[in-house]
This record gives C-alpha cells, sequence and structure tokens, in this order.
C-alpha cells in the first residue's frame, strides 16, 4: 500500500485456537483498481463469474474492503463508516452477500480486505480537525474521539493516545490498535463480517502501520478460516534479509497468518528476464519466502496495486504465464489475479496449471529439487511428480526422466507428470 502514489490498497497459537491452513488453499484476488466504477455494481458483475471461478478449482475469493469510504478513495482504502456496507461503491450489503450466498453455493469462500490500520473521520472536533468517527450504527459502536488517534499522529491526535506501534499512513489518522476498546469493537465487526455477511477470513492491509502483536489480538479473537497480511517492504535490503522481515512478521503475529510473499514476486519477475539463476538461492531452495516458511506464503504475480492501471511494481506483461507456471507448480499458497484470469483470457492456460497442481497433490509444504538454475533455463522437480521449465532454452539435455510425459506447456514454460 502506497499513500504517496495514491490512495491504493495497500500465528504460532494452539490448533484448538487457529486452524493451520494444511488443506489445498486457492487464493483468487476477486476485484481490480477499477472495480468499484463497474456499471450495475461489480458484486452484481462478479457473481456472475462464480461458474467460471469455482471450475478452476479455487478455494478463497479475496473481495475489496466493504465498507463506506471516503469519496476520494473509491476503491475502500480510507475506510469510515464501517459497519455501513450499503454506502460501498462495489455494491449494496444485500448484493454482497448474494455474492458471497453464491460462491458458498460452489464450495468457494469469501476473504473480506480488512482496513484499519487508519479511517477516515465524518466530523471535525472543536479544534476544526478532523477525528470524529462514526460506526454506521444507530448505538456507539465504533464512534470514537481524538483519543483513539495514536498521540504521534500530530496532525489529528489529542496527545491521549498510545504511541503509534508501527509505520505512520500519512493520508488519514493512525487508529491506536493499542486501545482496548478499538481491539474489541473491531474485532466484534469482524466477527459480524462473519456472522451476518458470510466472510470466512480476511486479508489484512497494511500490517506495517501496527505491531504484528495486534494481528496476533484480532486473528485469536475472530478464528479466521484463512488470513494473509500485506506486508510490502523495500526491496533495497536484499532477497535473504527481505523474506526474513516477513518470516519474523508471521512469527510474531503468532505463526498462523500467512504473508503475501512479496519476496518471491521481486526475485521472480526479475528472473524471467533473462536471469532465471535468481531462483536458486545459496542453499539450493526458491529464494523467497516459499524457500524457508512455504506453509505462510502465498505467493502473487500481480494485485491490485502492482498492476491494474496503477502499475506500481507489474510483472513483466510478456512473461506473465512464466510467473503462474512457477507458483502454481511450487510450494506456499498461491494467488490469481482477476485481470489475468478473465482480463487477458488466461482462465484456459491458467487452469490447466491449477489442474496439474491438484491431481498431484501439490501442497503449501511441497519438496523442490532445483536441477537448473542458468540465465536462460530453470527446471525443478516438486515432490517428484512433476517438473516445471521456465526459460527459452530448448536443450534441457537429460534433465526430464523418460517416464514424465508432457502435461501442458506454453510460451517458455512446461509442466511435465509422471505417465
Amino acid at each position: 500500500m502506497s499513500f504517496q502514489t495514491s490512495f491504493c490498497g495497500f500465528i504460532f497459537l494452539s490448533l484448538s485456537v487457529l486452524p493451520s491452513f494444511t488443506s489445498p488453499t486457492l487464493l483468487f484476488q476477486g476485484f481490480n483498481w477499477e472495480s468499484s466504477n463497474k456499471p450495475g455494481g461489480w458484486y452484481n458483475s462478479l457473481k456472475n463469474s462464480v461458474s467460471d471461478i469455482a471450475a478452476a478449482g479455487i478455494t478463497h475469493v479475496w473481495l475489496p474492503p466493504p465498507s463506506q469510504s471516503h469519496p476520494d478513495a473509491p476503491q475502500g482504502y480510507m475506510p469510515g463508516r464501517l459497519y455501513d456496507l450499503n454506502a460501498s461503491k462495489y455494491g449494496s450489503q444485500d448484493e454482497l452477500k448474494s455474492l458471497i450466498g453464491a460462491l458458498s453455493e460452489k464450495g468457494v469462500k469469501s476473504v473480506a480486505d480488512i482496513v484499519i490500520n487508519h479511517r477516515t473521520a465524518e466530523k471535525q472536533d472543536g479544534r476544526g480537525i478532523w477525528c470524529i468517527f462514526e460506526g454506521g450504527t444507530p448505538d456507539d459502536r465504533l464512534d470514537w474521539g481524538p483519543s483513539f488517534i495514536c498521540r504521534d499522529d500530530a496532525p489529528y491526535a489529542d496527545g491521549n493516545g498510545n504511541p503509534d506501534s508501527g509505520e505512520d499512513f500519512g493520508g488519514a489518522p493512525d487508529i491506536d490498535h493499542l486501545n482496548p476498546r478499538v481491539q474489541k469493537e473491531l474485532s466484534d465487526w469482524m466477527n459480524w463480517l462473519k456472522s451476518e455477511i458470510g466472510f470466512v477470513g480476511w486479508r489484512f492491509d497494511f500490517v506495517k502501520g501496527y505491531a504484528p502483536s495486534i494481528t496476533k489480538i484480532y486473528m485469536e479473537n475472530t478464528s479466521p478460516d484463512f488470513a494473509v497480511g500485506e506486508k510490502w517492504d523495500n526491496v533495497s535490503v536484499g532477497p535473504d534479509a527481505h523474506r526474513g522481515l516477513l518470516k519474523d512478521w508471521v512469527n510474531a503475529a503468532g505463526g498462523s497468518v500467512t504473508a503475501f510473499d512479496f519476496t518471491t514476486k521481486w526475485v521472480l519477475q526479475d528472473a524471467v528476464q533473462g536471469e532465471l539463476w535468481r531462483l536458486k538461492d545459496s542453499n539450493g531452495k526458491p529464494p523467497g519466502l516459499i524457500g524457508i516458511l512455504p506453509q505462510n506464503a502465498v505467493t502473487f504475480i500481480d494485485n491490485h496495486d502492482t498492476g491494474s492501471t496503477q502499475k506500481l511494481w507489474p510483472f513483466p506483461s510478456d512473461k506473465v504465464m512464466q510467473g503462474y507456471a512457477y507458483i502454481l507448480t511450487h510450494p506456499g499458497i498461491p494467488s490469481i489475479f482477476y485481470d489475468h484470469f478473465f482480463d487477458w483470457n488466461l482462465k484456459e492456460e491458467i487452469g490447466k496449471l491449477v489442474a496439474i497442481r491438484n491431481r498431484n497433490g501439490i501442497s503449501t509444504t511441497s519438496s523442490v529439487n532445483i536441477l537448473a538454475a542458468d540465465a536462460d533455463l530453470y527446471v525443478a522437480a516438486v515432490d517428484e511428480k512433476i517438473m516445471v521449465k521456465i526459460g527459452p532454452k530448448m536443450d534441457l539435455g537429460n534433465l526430464i526422466p523418460s517416464d514424465f510425459q508432457v502435461a501442458t506447456s506454453g510460451n517458455n514454460y512446461a509442466v511435465w507428470e509422471k505417465k
């Protein structure tokens, strides 16, 4: 999430408290940066695609922030009245419930985009500062004043809140998540999203904005079926340190939440441009979070921030399928982007890779044996069940055993499985 560019969206607990994500989860981002502008409403539009989504083997759909948002941020990443789902630019509360119900009927679960680091105010206080919040209900749930803002958020705070436990957002008041009432009322709201609206899990936006111990609290209080955090760090630290930051965040948040594997995205989109040697770290393993904590890594090619119309950090457009050939055959939890699946007409190609993944039981913790990692060729055996090749080099020598056959192929990628 990067406010400087635009208002973009951008646990180890006991098994009795939280589930471990050992099922073959496949995430789908069900929106892009322009979805809030869809005539007739995005919820209604996406409902028409439910059958295609389910047929592809997708288990969870990540939906956009559901609440009322500032007029300058119709995408939902500057929320105000959190309980007011009828003011969303994506559609009404009933339309959202109808979409979630249609997905559920096909066995697909819905994940809410949870934007709680910051919040836009409904009114000004006596100082003329926009810092009076309303929750969107007749009672006082989520009705907060300036004392609920981090005390060091100088433009908005009154000095009574706790210091910010994370990075400053800048575009709206940073909420004091150390405040017990904040923790309780946000947890109650999230549990309402589960019980009343039908969501089963969360995508936590801008988790750098508050301490990972806060994420742990919300995980404990809401027991999601699935949860993933957006921790987008600067890549100047190098791949090992970069993925180390992700691992440290996951562990500090309790160990049950997952994280978007920004390290894998970074290395992979550099690698497919003639530097495929990057896909093997110094220990002979994948270089992203999937190489050190795969069960907590959500891999992706692009999202509403990095791609779509924002293009803050886009994957090379002519090599997107090489990217999917990698993440859909490797460990971790892959995420498929709406734009690629539908708008780019890659549904069939991506679907074939998903089928191979599911047919061979490739999981979050599958083993990877990297057989080649050169400038123009990457070859790996995954669980000794499938082989994947990326890159323009055609001469593979004896890398592919004779008892394997091509299962699918495309521009500079191929996947084999045992005969």
